[in-house]
């Protein structure tokens, strides 16, 4: 039996983060699939949009360093494919494509992370769920903020997943993945945020 209702996702984080923010919300999407990476994602995106079995589609993947050219490559595929009408930027509450009418392309959702409207990557959007205010998140970005010349190992780029990292590490059960974080409530699924993203789960798999 085909699934009907197929998210994918850039990786394993990104799987179980959707998935826990889901059990939080009490949803159900028939799978997650992690593509391994972006580039096997968007090699995967335009194959299933092919698939005539499914019903809506939905892609979750980091804005990086550059949205726009990371919506202009959704947004070729979708043209490629048939869809008429994608908008020229993405929708800050997360973009729902609906496919032309009388045709077998399934309805298409598209969430940049970190919030459709600036550059970043999932631990941006993470950053966002924790609760406020918090001394020891502060504390963390003035310790890396601190890392002497020569000794900070990881790109500036990738700032934000090493304060994660380190603020997680930092709590009683030092070190929870982030969807488990969810869970133990480190990490708030409640705040406006999540909330942004759910309505977009919402309004693509279950409307």
């Amino acid at each position: 039996m085909t699934d009907k209702n197929i998210l994918l996702v850039e990786g394993t984080d990104d799987e179980h983060v959707v998935k826990h923010l889901c059990g939080h919300y009490s949803l159900f999407i028939d799978r997650i699939r992690d593509c391994k990476g972006v580039d096997e994602l968007l090699k995967e995106f335009p194959v299933q949009l092919k698939n005539s079995g499914i019903e809506a589609l939905g892609v979750v993947v980091d804005a990086d360093v550059n949205i726009q050219a990371r919506w202009e490559s959704i947004k070729n595929h979708l043209m490629t494919a048939g869809y008429p009408d994608v908008p020229q930027t993405p929708d800050a509450q997360g973009s729902v494509i609906q496919p032309p009418v009388d045709s077998l392309l399934p309805r298409v959702g598209v969430w940049l992370m970190p919030d459709n409207q600036t550059n970043g990557i999932l631990e941006d959007f993470l950053r966002f769920l924790v609760p406020q205010p918090n001394g020891l998140l502060n504390y963390a970005q003035h310790c890396i903020n601190r890392i002497p010349d020569g000794q900070r190992r990881f790109e500036t780029k990738d700032e934000t997943k090493a304060l994660m990292h380190t603020w997680l590490a930092w709590q009683k059960e030092p070190g929870k993945p982030f969807g488990t974080a969810i869970t133990a409530r480190y990490l708030d699924a409640n705040i406006k945020n999540a909330g942004v993203f759910v309505d977009w789960l919402k309004r693509l798999f279950f409307s």
